[in-house]
């Protein structure tokens, strides 16, 4: 499993990256898509969607099931990542590199953690 240090976890297994003090970018972390399995479907927030901390932000479809993806912060969705209508294996491919939406006006986080501490969270869920 990868846990890169520069970004934050969710314990629902969500990534973000801090952009700014309001803005960041989120996905699914390396541990929940491997729990998922192949991903074949993404069903993208709205541009313009209010989202808040520890509810739903979208969801992804797997060969095992649909799963919600929860949003770790609240706030305004900006841009959401489109390749992943077409390429909805870029989150199992590069979970990292294929974030799922970029949050803006964020006036409140999800309980976060940093690497060390989310590696140890997986290891007891494992």
């Amino acid at each position: 499993m990868n846990f890169p240090a520069e970004l934050l976890y969710s314990k629902s297994h969500e990534w973000v990256q801090m952009l700014d003090d309001t803005t960041a970018l989120v996905g699914i972390t390396d541990f929940a898509q491997d729990s998922l399995g192949d991903l074949v479907f993404v069903n993208l927030p709205m541009v313009g969607d209010s989202v808040a901390a520890e509810e739903a932000l979208c969801d992804v479809e797997s060969v095992k099931a649909v799963s919600d993806v929860i949003s770790p912060v609240t706030g305004v969705i900006a841009e959401v990542n489109e390749d992943l209508l077409d390429a909805p294996e870029k989150l199992n491919e590069d979970p990292y590199g294929a974030w799922i939406a970029r949050i803006e006006q964020i006036t409140d986080k999800a309980e976060l953690m940093d690497a060390a501490a989310y590696e140890a969270f997986t290891q007891e869920e494992g």
